[in-house]
């Protein structure tokens, strides 16, 4: 009798700790509602064939006069510029070796974005550009120097007047913003990482399952759509009310199928009908 008391006990002590450990903010939660009514450009409104290339200011100006928010990418050069770049490496979309924190802003200005006239983005041109028309979803990308990266796009950010969110896959971007800027509103991204045939990494275990969210305590939870019914990810939606976003929708099939799940949506490769 007694066993069957302590493993329940235990069993008990597990779960709240598992439930204290993937709950978001509950309290002084920010006000969503500017982020609300929004489809969201991947990278802007882009199309890797043409002149409008991923994280190019062409294709961010195709999603605002298509009248979208935009998700974008922000990392640091050499110089600590923030830019507006994806990958940690430049092989992919500039053909060139090495990675963005290898080269100064002049020397990234000289590459070409996937062989059109575009070129790698200052964060704060970006920002000009818009000028607060449409929200924005900013990921951190932390490569290294986690709290560099935050501190220095959030000098930006502190000057714009617009709508806009900040997300990152890392949970300490998340709790950079938690301790230094708790009311800009912050989302924890996170997916399944497991790959066939490879036991997944325990920092990725963590993050996927969203066991770091007492870090950071996000506001929202932006997960692969593809993975909608992780448990954690559903307590976040139903439990604790968290706010959640689907990325990244590829068409309207995934878009209408994804509805019950996310409150906003990241799309690529369509355009979203309502």
């Amino acid at each position: 009798m007694w066993y069957a008391i302590i493993i329940c006990l235990v069993l008990a002590g597990l779960i709240l700790l598992y439930l204290l450990a993937i709950m978001p903010r509950m309290g002084g939660r920010p006000d969503y509602s500017p982020l609300l009514g929004y489809y969201y450009a991947h990278r802007g409104l882009h199309d890797n064939s043409s002149q409008a290339p991923e994280n190019s200011m062409a294709a961010f100006r195709k999603a605002l006069e298509a009248g979208y928010g935009m998700e974008l990418d922000v990392q640091l050069s050499k110089d600590r510029v923030p830019v507006v770049f994806h990958d940690e490496t430049l092989e992919r979309v500039c053909g060139v070796q090495g990675k963005v924190q290898d080269y100064t802003f002049a020397e990234l200005e000289e590459f070409r974005l996937l062989k059109s006239e575009e070129r790698i983005p200052r964060f704060a041109d970006l920002l000009q550009m818009v000028d607060g028309r449409v929200p924005l979803i900013v990921e951190i990308k932390i490569h290294e120097r986690a709290a560099e990266v935050c501190a220095l796009a959030d000098e930006l950010l502190r000057e714009y007047q617009g709508a806009y969110c900040i997300e990152s896959f890392h949970p300490l971007a998340v709790r950079w913003y938690k301790k230094h800027r708790p009311r800009v509103i912050r989302g924890q991204l996170s997916s399944n990482f497991r790959e066939p045939g490879k036991r997944e990494p325990l920092s990725m275990f963590l993050v996927h399952h969203l066991l770091l969210n007492f870090l950071g305590k996000p506001d929202f939870i932006a997960y692969d759509h593809h993975h909608k019914e992780n448990l954690s990810r559903r307590l976040c939606q139903h439990l604790y009310k968290a706010l959640c976003v689907a990325w990244t929708i590829r068409s309207q099939k995934e878009l209408d199928g994804s509805r019950e799940s996310f409150s906003l949506f990241i799309f690529e490769g369509f355009r979203p009908k309502s």
